[in-house]
């Protein structure tokens, strides 16, 4: 679609479909870099298989309990002094709660998620 066609579009009046918090099948895996002004972080997505869609799902986020409380945040790479993944990162505390060594390890495992606080999916870690 052109830039003029897009600037000519109306307000549609179709809702947003949103998927059901389901055990979902992680497919693959991608490392994306993001952006934030002149710095660059890694982020860990999953692709993943959810009963309710044909297409896969990305998620990259994770809910997990900490000090008592639940925290959602990003499946950044966070690497401590000696390369390996930081203890007490998201991602760490993910693979942690599913009894995994690597990120590889997630591939072909079915995982719980829930709806984070903007109604997204992301894992469920408690």
């Amino acid at each position: 679609m052109e830039q003029q066609e897009i600037l000519n579009l109306e307000v549609g009046t179709k809702e947003i479909q949103t998927l059901k918090p389901e055990k979902v099948k992680v497919e693959k895996l991608e490392i994306r870099e993001i952006s934030f002004g002149d710095t660059k972080k890694q982020k860990l997505v999953c692709f993943c298989k959810h009963p309710e869609k044909d297409d896969l799902i990305e998620i990259s986020k994770v809910k997990y309990e900490r000090q008592g409380k639940l925290e959602t945040t990003g499946l950044w790479i966070t690497l401590d002094s000696d390369g390996k993944i930081q203890k007490g990162s998201a991602l760490a505390i993910l693979l942690n709660y599913l009894n995994l060594q690597k990120p590889n390890d997630l591939i072909g495992k079915e995982i719980d998620t829930i709806e984070d606080e903007s109604g997204y999916l992301c894992f469920k870690s408690y």
